[in-house]
């Protein structure tokens, strides 16, 4: 996106402001004080169930609140909450790519009444910026665009929808979210995606940024803090594009794509996740090993986004698919573990049921 372009839609979004009495910075002394704590939970890949190429492949009586109904109340205790679509809604239509055997492509395309399990459960927030959104074409990206306008939840990511700018509770948020893929925001365009989150950083009080990047599986649970390619694509440099959003202003950094879970940093008195894993899936996710397990992260921020505190709520998903709380805490273990391997220097640690602080 041009500058030019960036500076003109966000003018007109200020001006908007203006005329219905929002506060538009950080530094506007109209700002009332808002002395309490932040509360921003995010979570990984959400994928309810695919009707392609058969319904088969949908939970068990074609509803997907069973996936959710044990993190229900999790999900819900906080201001912002967070994940990543991983597919589309759309009743019917037919898929961009094309296979020979159906059975073996992986082609994500939910039922549009399933978005109610996600307002059932708090999320106002999501990326659109991964590999699946685009997997049913422009029919399915703008039904959904559509769907989430009428239910309330705010997303970006997309080429024809980067960023959201929303209020909540008399502070203004601002979204964008990033992949290597087409239609998404290009996570290998550095310059351009830390200037958006810098004139996004100038408008609004908490910005949040998201990545899908990285490697994917069990092989790729670390850091590289390089380009990572995998099946001939550039999947980004993860550690160089979270710190430079940090630099333009970010507050809160997401990350997921490699389908496991990876480090956690907090860099500048901000919030990286490197990858949530998967979150809640059906039917056609590895759900392996390290591919099964995953946070719920819970974090408090303050009113300028600095990181105050934060909870790891261990999940698991057994196969085919669904969120369980994880009593074994597995993935407490393993964020500390790669967190202690990738980040050696870093401010904070944590505790064994699964607490986040500073050193």
């Amino acid at each position: 996106m041009k500058r030019s372009v960036i500076s003109a839609v966000i003018a007109l979004f200020v001006l908007n402001c203006f005329a219905e009495g929002y506060p538009i910075t950080s530094g506007d002394t109209s700002l009332p004080a808002v002395p309490r704590k932040i509360v921003i939970t995010g979570v990984g890949d959400i994928m309810f169930g695919s009707s392609f190429p058969s319904t088969e492949f949908l939970p068990p009586y074609d509803n997907p609140f069973l996936l959710l109904e044990s993190v229900a109340d999790t999900l819900t205790s906080s201001d912002i909450t967070f994940g990543n679509l991983e597919g589309s809604f759309l009743n019917d239509g037919e898929a961009v790519k094309k296979c020979k055997d159906t059975t073996l492509c992986y082609l994500f395309r939910m039922p549009e009444r399933y978005v109610s399990a996600l307002t059932a459960t708090g999320f106002n927030l999501l990326s659109l910026a991964n590999n699946h959104f685009g997997d049913f074409g422009l029919p399915a990206r703008i039904r959904t665009q559509e769907i989430l306008d009428s239910v309330g939840i705010h997303y970006g990511g997309l080429i024809e929808h980067p960023w959201s700018v929303f209020k909540k509770d008399s502070l203004l948020f601002g979204f964008c979210a990033f992949a290597p893929n087409a239609g998404a925001l290009d996570i290998n365009d550095v310059s351009k995606a830390g200037e958006l989150v810098k004139w996004l950083a100038d408008t609004c009080n908490i910005v949040i940024v998201y990545f899908h990047g990285g490697a994917e599986g069990a092989d790729f649970q670390n850091v590289p803090k390089t380009h990572e390619i995998f099946h001939g694509e550039d999947r980004g440099d993860v550690y160089n594009f979270a710190h430079t959003m940090i630099d333009n202003g970010a507050d809160v950094v997401f990350g997921s794509g490699p389908h496991v879970t990876r480090a956690i940093e907090v860099y500048r008195d901000r919030f990286i996740s490197y990858s949530l894993g998967n979150f809640c899936t059906y039917g056609r996710f590895n759900l392996a090993g390290p591919n099964g397990i995953a946070p719920i992260v819970k974090i408090n921020v303050d009113t300028e986004g600095k990181f105050l505190s934060g909870r790891i709520i261990p999940i698991f998903q057994p196969w085919p698919g669904g969120v369980k709380i994880d009593s074994t805490g597995q993935v407490i273990n393993k964020i500390r573990d790669l967190t202690t391997i990738d980040f050696p220097d870093g401010v904070i640690k944590f505790s064994d049921n699964g607490g986040i602080s500073y050193k």
